[in-house]
Formats: C-alpha cells, sequence, structure tokens
C-alpha cells in the first residue's frame, strides 16, 4: 500500500458515493484532481471510477469520468441537434467563414455545428470540400463550392454520417488546408472528444490530412470530456465558439498556442 493509500481515512463506500455525487456537480471530473482531494493514490480513484462505471452510475472518460447520464445526453438524434444552441451555432459559424480565404480544400466533419458552417460558405469562391456529413451538400451554395467529396464508410442515421478512412478508393491518403470540425467535449486535460471511437479515429485522421485545424464548439462543450478522445489542444490551430473559456481551459489554450475567436452577436 502506498503512502497516498494510508492516508485514506474515507471508507470506500462514502468515497465513491462523493465521486458520483462531484462528477453530477461539476459534469467532469478528472483522476488527478479527485486524488488530490481525497488524498489517496491515482490507481485507487481509478478503480473507483472503473466500479462506479460498471455499476452504471458515472461513464469513464479519458483521464477521469463524466455523469452516466452526460453521455446519453450527447448522443442525441441529429435533427434535435440543429434545433440546440441554434443562435450560438449560427455565430459560431459566421465567425469561422471569415477565416476561409478563396479556393481551399477544405475537409468537414459531420455535426450540426459544421453544418451551420457550410451553409454560410456562400461569400467563398472556388472550394473543394471534403466530408463525411451527408447533410452537408445539400446546404452548400453552388457558387462557393467547386467540388464536393463524399467519404465513404459505415452510415450512421442518427447522425447522417459516415465512418471509416479518410481516403478515397483510389488515392492512399488526402491533403486538405483546412479541417473545420465539430466535438462533443473539449477540456484542459483531454483536449477534443466525440461520442465514438470510430468517429473519434476518423476525426483524427481529417486534422492529420489538413495544414490546420478550426474547431467549432459552442460553450456548453467546454469541461466536458466525451467517451472518446480525439486529440490534445496542442493539434488545434484556432477555436470558435459563442463564448470566453471558463480560465483553465483559457490557461490551456494559450500554453497549447490555440487562437480562440469569439463570435461576435
Amino acid at each position: 500500500m502506498s503512502e497516498a493509500d494510508s492516508r485514506d481515512n474515507a471508507l470506500p463506500a462514502r468515497r465513491r458515493t462523493e465521486l458520483v455525487r462531484l462528477a453530477r456537480m461539476r459534469g467532469q471530473v478528472t483522476v488527478s484532481e479527485l486524488a488530490s482531494l481525497f488524498e489517496v493514490s491515482s490507481d485507487t480513484i481509478r478503480r473507483d471510477l472503473d466500479l462506479l462505471a460498471e455499476k452504471g452510475l458515472i461513464a469513464r472518460t479519458h483521464g477521469g469520468a463524466v455523469p452516466a447520464d452526460q453521455l446519453a445526453a450527447r448522443d442525441t438524434p441529429f435533427t434535435e441537434r440543429l434545433m440546440t444552441e441554434g443562435p450560438a451555432k449560427s455565430r459560431i459559424a459566421r465567425a469561422a467563414v471569415m477565416l476561409i480565404n478563396d479556393n481551399e480544400t477544405l475537409v468537414i466533419n459531420g455535426g450540426s455545428t459544421t453544418r451551420a458552417f457550410a451553409a454560410e460558405l456562400t461569400p467563398r469562391r472556388g472550394l473543394t470540400v471534403v466530408t463525411n456529413n451527408l447533410s452537408l451538400p445539400s446546404v452548400l451554395g453552388g457558387e462557393a463550392v467547386r467540388d464536393v467529396y463524399v467519404l465513404g464508410g459505415q452510415y450512421r442515421s442518427e447522425s447522417q454520417v459516415t465512418l471509416g478512412e479518410v481516403r478515397f478508393a483510389s488515392v492512399p491518403g488526402i491533403s486538405a488546408d483546412t479541417a473545420v470540425i465539430g466535438v462533443g467535449g473539449i477540456t484542459a486535460a483531454a483536449g477534443l472528444s466525440t461520442s465514438f471511437l470510430a468517429e473519434a479515429t476518423m476525426i483524427a485522421d481529417m486534422i492529420a490530412a489538413a495544414k490546420r485545424t478550426i474547431v467549432l464548439a459552442d460553450a456548453s462543450k467546454f469541461g466536458h470530456a466525451a467517451f472518446a478522445h480525439i486529440v490534445p489542444l496542442s493539434a488545434v490551430h484556432i477555436l470558435v465558439t459563442d463564448a470566453e473559456p471558463p480560465s483553465e481551459l483559457a490557461r490551456a489554450l494559450v500554453e497549447a498556442k490555440v487562437d480562440t475567436v469569439v463570435a461576435g452577436p
């Protein structure tokens, strides 16, 4: 038993009850902060979290946990997400379009915020768009886009996306100027995250294929770590959002050299 564990004065059952309460109150907890709070080792906290996850009381994330019902709330049907935070998504979309130049090649992932972004691209010209978002081609302005390529893979009807490799049958890989990415969560510790492992892998490949990455995330995504880790903050160039990030995340963004653009009204 480690010295840290020997200082554990709380009964395991009481500590685990408090872990669940903290996760529900804060929306997210990390192993490091819990180990410090309860004065036990990180391994003890991980075992607690694993046990609570098995009982369905929390959901494990990269480096911590969130309430069990949070991941379900974020995996809502695409048509419902289109209606959530609508004004914020529109402001974010308009601000993000200002960062795009004519004749760029964009790789855009699935999601309601990226769909809003695509709908605002009308002022641009000569764009090439690569996407797994099957709802996106219908909202792209005809004069803005020269070519649209849809990535193949497994079709997910609830989110209207395909999941698979970021490549085409006759081409081993692709290269883009900018990846425009919507995410399920963004935290100082875990960076970007989403609900599905396959989606996380595909988004990471999109980011790797692009020279720069612009993340679109409204303030509801701050401090939330979804199930599957995508990339750390250091892989992001610009975050476009609708509100100033909380202090911990703001510091992490500065340290990772991510420029933050807060959309105006």
